[in-house]
């Protein structure tokens, strides 16, 4: 069991360091552009929607050309080593339109090295009984940059200016270059329909077909929903305390850094939850553990209601963010490159269209920014319903550790079980 674990040490690095180079840039990207690049409010709001349109797009086109090539460790590297060169140029470069070149360019293709490594750990991990386990933690690793990025960015700035926190990032993405580099094996994509190497475990993986473009279609418009509501969550929730409740920022920053918190331990808990239970029974939860957040905060009156609401706001992301990743990978099997950029880029997406919620929030108020919330996740629930998976997907095969041949098409239909989708 410790070995699965110890073959992941070097995605876990690789995150950890591209994790902290985005928490460190991203949250003070406004700031940058005001005070250091001064830029119009035109000019940040154009930034602001180039920069993830672009991300999205130059993400899915690698994804499908990272599933015919042989690894993805060249293209984890590579992408790793563009990051760091947009991180250098936008340290010494304050030229409004010099950055907005290299944020649909450079910019774009190192936000692809997220979903790369996450299609790199899934087919390391074909057969693991702790695949679900595994992808979790190691989306836990994200979480845990984010908690310290921010915070480091402040004391750079501090000590100096974004030369210093651009640097910083640059020095990040360099580190996961060289780790990929010297420590991930150069394994072969997945693309038979058997694989020939049992696993560990004595397991072989059959990759069964990709679910129907309905299923796929529904289940992603149900992340991007969720991934809205929760933007509208935490962009309005300290207007939201402000104006409804009269709080302070600081009680923000403590009910914001208490859901952080309590994210990280509930995305593990819960994938050991799905490792005794069909995924998707507990996926099931999620779009209904943000319809009680956002209604509780909605009809909030007092701080102590909103902290308390975080359990669940926690429980909601947490499973989400920590098990929608092996959801989608279990939808596109043969793909995984391809399901791993579709999660991600629902992020951004989902950003996106709160945007002109929270705009117009300002006028009706951020009370009904929740309701609207809430509606949207009742939404992604009925979507998450519809799309109830058809097919097989992966299919696990026992072999002997003698007989290290793939299992002939009679004896894998007697072997064969359905996967957990």
């Amino acid at each position: 069991m410790l070995a699965p674990v110890r073959r992941q040490l070097p995605l876990a690095l690789v995150f950890l360091c591209v994790g902290l180079a985005s928490a460190m840039a991203i949250p003070f990207l406004t700031l940058f552009l005001t005070d250091a690049v001064h830029a119009s409010p035109l000019q940040v709001t154009a930034f602001l929607i180039a920069a993830p349109l672009s991300g999205v797009s130059v993400s899915l086109t690698m994804a499908r050309w990272s599933d015919r090539l042989p690894s993805r460790r060249g293209l984890i590297i590579t992408t790793a080593l563009i990051g760091a060169g947009g991180a250098l140029v936008t340290a010494t470069v304050r030229d409004y339109w010099v950055l907005l070149v290299l944020t649909v360019t450079a910019t774009a293709a190192a936000s692809a090295l997220v979903p790369q490594v996450f299609a790199h750990a899934r087919v390391s991990l074909q057969g693991s009984p702790q695949a679900v386990m595994t992808m979790s933690a190691l989306r836990t690793v994200l979480s845990l940059s984010w908690v310290g990025g921010p915070f480091l960015a402040t004391v750079l700035l501090n000590a100096g200016d974004f030369v210093l926190v651009y640097g910083f990032a640059a020095t990040m993405y360099l580190i996961a270059a060289f780790v990929a580099w010297r420590m991930l094996p150069a394994k072969a994509n997945f693309r038979a329909s058997v694989s020939s190497e049992p696993t560990p475990d004595g397991l072989t993986e059959i990759a069964g077909p990709d679910e129907s473009r309905r299923v796929i279609v529904l289940t992603m418009a149900a992340f991007v929903l969720l991934q809205c509501t929760g933007s509208l969550s935490l962009q309005s929730l300290p207007l939201f305390l402000k104006t409804e409740v009269h709080a302070g920022l600081g009680d923000a920053g403590l009910i914001l850094g208490l859901c952080a918190g309590l994210e990280i331990p509930l995305m593990l808990g819960f994938s050991l939850l799905a490792a005794r239970y069909r995924l998707r029974l507990v996926m099931l939860a999620g779009p209904l553990l943000a319809v009680a957040y956002t209604l509780v905060v909605a009809t909030a009156h007092g701080t102590a209601q909103v902290t308390a609401a975080q359990l669940l706001n926690a429980s909601s992301i947490a499973l989400m963010q920590g098990l929608g990743i092996s959801y989608v990978q279990d939808l596109v099997p043969s793909r995984p490159g391809h399901a791993s950029t579709l999660f991600i880029s629902a992020g951004p997406i989902g950003a996106m269209l709160a945007g002109p919620i929270l705009g117009a929030a300002q006028s009706f108020g951020y009370r009904e920014s929740y309701l609207i919330g809430a509606g949207l996740a009742t939404v992604a629930f009925v979507l998450f319903l519809a799309a109830r998976p058809t097919l097989k997907g992966a299919r696990i095969v026992r072999t002997t550790r003698t007989d290290r041949r793939p299992a002939l098409p009679a004896q894998r239909e007697e072997q064969a079980s359905p996967a957990r989708v």
